[in-house]
């Protein structure tokens, strides 16, 4: 087999290897944030996350992380709040029923 044969199999080989990685990827991206809302880079559009929050009965109040909305409080984690729910860091998109953005710059747990 001649050299020319030997690098070009072996750029397709390494080609096939990253579109296969990057499939992976993406595929793993939707999984994780369609079951959890969970969407840290923001790659899903309003829409979608929306639409995510409400498949799974997350509150439409809040926006990077799924808090429910039959939850009797939540506090910020890191905080000194009593629970029993507690949430991460949220952006604030409708009403703040939880009390969560205590300086109301749309972002509560910050």
């Amino acid at each position: 087999m001649s050299a020319i044969a030997l690098v070009t199999t072996g750029a397709v080989s390494i080609a096939f290897a990253l579109a296969f990685v990057a499939i992976a990827v993406v595929i793993g991206y939707g999984v994780l944030s369609g079951v959890t809302g969970w969407d840290p880079a923001g790659m899903l559009d309003e829409e979608t996350s929306s639409a995510a929050a409400a498949d799974n009965s997350c509150d439409a109040n809040y926006k990077g992380e799924c808090l429910d909305p039959d939850a009797y409080d939540y506090d910020c984690a890191n905080g000194s709040g009593n629970g029993p729910e507690y949430a991460g860091p949220v952006e604030v998109v409708g009403a703040d029923p939880f009390g969560l953005d205590a300086d109301g710059d749309g972002y509560g747990c910050e």
